[in-house]
């Protein structure tokens, strides 16, 4: 098993997970790739800028990974998250999960990215083309955020277990 840090300060690549051929039992790849595009609520994007403290956001990505490793049943879940400046489409995240199914495969992989995006403190600021920059709200690791701000969103009409409930 290849020992890697879960963030990272330079690109992002599949070659850092350990390969499917270790581990026989599996049949189901899932993967996820995150990269920088260049919009955020119809604002034009020119960079990112991601900075996390990394001992505890590698701590926290490694119980995140064990946690779903152990509640899909599958034989490995791993997530990698760059910092830095980024530009529009360098990866920003890579998710990949092996199991002896797809549907877990997908699962751990979808529920390993919405958990460290939304529970791990790494901070992102957007840096746009008039100049300007701020940074981006979100829910990391706060408990005490408006469950109903409009913020806040996915892409689907499925729920989604990570962290916290939707009223």
């Amino acid at each position: 098993m290849l020992q890697f840090a879960r963030i990272q300060d330079t690109a992002l690549n599949l070659e850092t997970f350990d390969t499917i051929q270790a581990f026989p039992e599996c049949g189901g790849t899932g993967v996820f790739i995150g990269t920088v595009r260049n919009h955020h609520e119809g604002r034009a994007v020119q960079a990112l800028k991601y900075t996390a403290y990394a001992p505890v956001a590698e701590k926290m990505i490694r119980a995140i990974e064990q946690e779903i490793q152990e509640k899909y049943a599958v034989s490995y879940v791993r997530v990698i998250h760059r910092i830095g400046t980024l530009d529009i489409g360098d990866k920003a995240i890579i998710a990949i999960a092996y199991a002896p199914h797809r549907r877990e495969a997908f699962q751990a992989c979808e529920e390993a990215v919405e958990r460290v995006k939304h529970e791990v403190p790494v901070w992102k600021e957007e840096f746009y083309t008039d100049g300007s920059s701020q940074y981006v709200a979100g829910c990391c690791i706060r408990q005490d955020y408006d469950q109903n701000d409009e913020k806040h969103h996915h892409h689907s009409h499925e729920p989604h277990a990570h962290g916290h409930t939707h009223t």
